[in-house]
């Protein structure tokens, strides 16, 4: 029996306004997985005003009970780890691997942005009064709309909320069309069954067609005063435009076109292995995914032999099967245009090392080019997909210049067995992450985490998510009366 799931508001399950419900479509079977509610504009006013009455009650909790509500959130998704499994697997095409590091990751999230509820939000400051006391207080700004993506759906759909509610803001979350379960309902479940009060976290989930318009009703609402959104440079561009329309901050993590560097003093092995991960976990479907691999000429043969040959071997089919690496795409539709791009790419002189072919549904075989050239779509498009590109170098010079020959700049791997040069390489790549002796997928809650160019602008993680989902005020404490010219 299909499951069926409305929108959440105001803590409670209710149908679309219209009365529409939508398709979840699970992409390996192509067979429906759930329905779900399909929300209008309407919707989204009703889901706005909950969030809105929520917000002052929800901002004058205590910190500690806020905390205690993440933490015992984080405990409840672990303990729902074979749910998330199966969800990720029915919507997504997740892997069990995959699906297993979402939750524990996402419950990772949940901590840390329960440990930042009682960070210091605010600093004394010198007065130019005599007697006074200024002091700059960081306090939540109110309605967040947040937007989460599918590739990483417990990680990224807690990721959309949880630091703004650790602030003290309430959100009004549109998961994405292709996991309104994973990147929404399952974890608002866990939140409430967690004790969040109803309306702090508000669920919006709609059809494809209607994707367009229910954002843009969402970040117009005045009541919404930031914006999030996890997802791809073209949407993402929309979404930034609506909200500088609008004059509301936003934090945008969008694509990347991303470089695992291979040094020639890279331990093989290492090198092998870390590359593979780094470009194939969840079928290419991160966006710090691993699409080019640039190794030095002095080793470049031997490396390329032994990762193909790797890569040759990585399982292919049923991500409900624990063994499988390379599962389904999120649809067949992105499945064909990975298979556009390898076709160009060989149409164009490129030479397919492995994989290729036709797809078979949304299963895409892991494939390996080289040769590829500015003139072919794969050369600067992000791939999203099971595929990379292997490049030669001479110098470190020529490393890092291919590295910053993209107009994104999210991550980047570099494999060396050197620190010292490794850390050089890593000032002079232009990206917002850059792991050193690793390969380029790495994401830790704690941490500063976001892009520049155009994988976008703002950061997640630690103090820097409670920052911006906070507005700085000066308050001043005059402690003897001051005299005025007149």
């Amino acid at each position: 029996m299909t499951t069926h799931r409305n929108l959440l508001i105001a803590g409670s399950d209710v149908p679309a306004a219209s009365g529409r419900t939508t398709a979840d479509v699970n992409p390996f079977t192509g067979e429906v997985f759930a329905t779900v509610a399909a929300a209008g504009p309407e919707d989204v006013v009703a889901a706005v005003a909950a969030a809105d009455s929520a917000f002052a009650g929800w901002a004058a909790v205590s910190p500690f009970a806020r905390r205690k509500i993440l933490l015992d959130a984080a405990d409840l998704l672990e303990e729902r780890a074979d749910q998330a499994v199966e969800l990720m697997a029915g919507e997504a095409g997740g892997t069990s691997r995959w699906a297993r590091f979402n939750v524990f990751l996402a419950a990772n999230v949940l901590r840390e942005a329960a440990a930042a509820v009682t960070a210091p939000l605010g600093e004394v400051l010198a007065a130019q009064e005599e007697g006074a006391l200024g002091l700059a207080v960081r306090e939540p700004l109110g309605v967040v709309a947040a937007f989460a993506p599918w590739n990483a759906p417990l990680i990224l759909g807690t990721r959309a909320f949880a630091a703004p509610i650790a602030a003290g803001n309430t959100v009004v979350l549109k998961p994405s069309e292709d996991a309104p379960l994973a990147s929404g309902l399952f974890l608002a479940d866990v939140l409430r069954d967690a004790g969040l009060p109803a309306g702090v976290l508000n669920v919006v989930t709609n059809d494809p067609a209607d994707a367009a318009e229910v954002a843009e009703a969402l970040i117009a609402d005045p009541r919404v005063r930031v914006v999030n959104f996890t997802g791809s440079t073209g949407v993402g561009r929309i979404i930034g435009t609506h909200a500088a329309r609008h004059l509301k901050p936003a934090v945008l993590e969008l694509g990347g076109k991303n470089a695992i560097i291979v040094l020639d003093d890279a331990d093989l092995d290492h090198a092998v292995n870390a590359a593979t991960f780094g470009v194939f976990m969840n079928s290419g479907q991160i966006c710090m995914s691993g699409d080019r691999v640039l190794v030095h000429e002095r080793i470049a043969e031997e490396f390329t032999e032994r990762f193909v040959a790797k890569v040759a071997s990585l399982a292919h089919g049923d991500p409900a099967d624990p063994d499988t690496i390379i599962g389904p795409l999120v649809s067949a539709r992105s499945a064909q245009r990975v298979a556009a791009l390898v076709e160009d790419a060989r149409d164009k002189g490129a030479t397919v090392l492995t994989g290729g072919g036709e797809p078979d549904g949304a299963l895409h075989p892991a494939t390996v080019l080289t040769g590829v050239t500015p003139d072919m779509e794969l050369h600067y498009g992000e791939a999203f997909g099971p595929v990379c590109v292997v490049e030669t170098f001479a110098t470190d010079d020529e490393a890092v210049a291919r590295a910053n020959d993209t107009e994104h700049g999210l991550t980047c791997g570099i494999l060396t067995e050197n620190g010292t040069r490794g850390l050089r390489l890593a000032r002079r790549v232009r990206t917002g992450i850059v792991h050193v002796n690793d390969q380029s997928v790495g994401d830790e809650p704690q941490a500063p985490f976001g892009g520049v160019k155009s994988s976008g602008y703002g950061r997640f993680g630690g103090r820097w998510g409670v920052e911006a989902f906070t507005a700085t005020r000066w308050i001043t404490l005059a402690t003897e009366h001051a005299h005025y010219p007149f």
